[in-house]
């Protein structure tokens, strides 16, 4: 069973007498172990989609169902949902962070002796212990984002929305927040990734999915759909290409850009490279697609829609 399961969504408004529509027809499935990278332009209907699904916003038409419960009918399935929003909003700066987590755990039901336990436990496993005591506003970025996963994790949902997890992070502190990311994943939740930084996208996710002007225009597995877009072209470079070996490798339909040797059809490798014989290759590579590239062709191909709107920071 998915631990997120979306079905459909709609949303409109009513905007000068016209109906706009934010979000037509989206659906999505994480399952538990997984990441889904949740993509697309500013206004193209992820806010509202996620506000949806956090039970914030009331679909038109549609179903969300987190771990079997529906957000929008049993209050308790928000229970079995964590989130880390942009900008440390989901923290008081002014407390402390075993603060925090013991005020988070009971003011999602957990009992002050069990909030005491999980706030120690989180503060050892995310390295925060020797600062339990700091305000958070003292803290740098990347010990504050570690707090607001732990506050996300005290009730131990099986569903985590994470918004820019690594947004503002220093190369170290993004390297922890991925690694906790993949290990909170394993312990078999399902994680929401909503993120404009697509290397982290691609990095971290097992599936994704693209939404454009309130449409899901992609939804599957990050390599299925990498490979897809990826031709099936080798590229040679050499530290030099004499003109009788560049004669030959035109004549047989390889594409040269000084000395890089470009090769449209994977039949055609072994032939370039016969011709290369015993010259020194300084590398040979695929040519691979990546999910930027995959991202622009998406959203910047798709015919406009004139009733069609999304958030105003989506």
């Amino acid at each position: 069973m998915a631990l997120l399961d979306v079905r459909q969504l709609h949303k409109s408004y009513r905007a000068q007498g016209n109906r706009i529509h934010a979000v037509q027809d989206v659906s999505l499935q994480i399952g538990a172990n997984q990441v889904l990278a949740f993509l697309g332009p500013n206004g193209a209907g992820k806010t509202t989609t996620i506000k949806m699904i956090a039970g914030l916003v009331l679909p038109d038409r549609g179903t969300v169902s987190i771990a079997g419960r529906d957000p929008h009918r049993d209050a308790q399935a928000l229970r079995s949902v964590g989130a880390v929003l942009e900008g440390s909003r989901n923290l008081y700066w002014r407390l402390t962070p075993a603060e925090n987590l013991e005020y988070f755990a009971v003011l999602r039901g957990l009992s002050r002796r069990v909030a005491r336990q999980r706030s120690r436990a989180l503060l050892d496993r995310f390295e925060l212990s020797h600062k339990s005591r700091t305000n958070v506003q003292k803290l740098s970025r990347g010990m504050q984002q570690k707090v607001a996963i732990a506050v996300a994790l005290i009730h131990e949902p099986p569903l985590l929305l994470l918004d820019e997890p690594t947004l503002g992070l220093d190369v170290e502190a993004t390297q922890t927040v991925k690694r906790l990311v993949r290990e909170i994943a394993s312990e078999g939740r399902a994680i929401l990734l909503t993120t404009h930084q697509l290397d982290i996208a691609e990095e971290l996710s097992d599936r994704v999915a693209i939404i454009n002007q309130g449409s899901i225009v992609t939804e599957q597995a990050t390599e299925a759909l990498i490979q897809q877009f990826s031709r099936a072209v080798y590229r040679v470079e050499l530290s030099e290409l004499p003109d009788d070996r560049l004669t030959k490798l035109v004549n047989l339909g390889a594409l040269v850009e000084g000395t890089t040797v470009h090769i449209p059809d994977p039949a055609l490798l072994y032939p370039v490279l016969d011709i290369l014989n015993p010259m020194p290759i300084a590398r040979l590579e695929t040519e691979r697609a990546t999910l930027t590239d995959i991202f622009l062709k998406l959203t910047q191909t798709t015919p406009a829609k004139e009733t069609t709107i999304g958030d105003s920071h989506a």
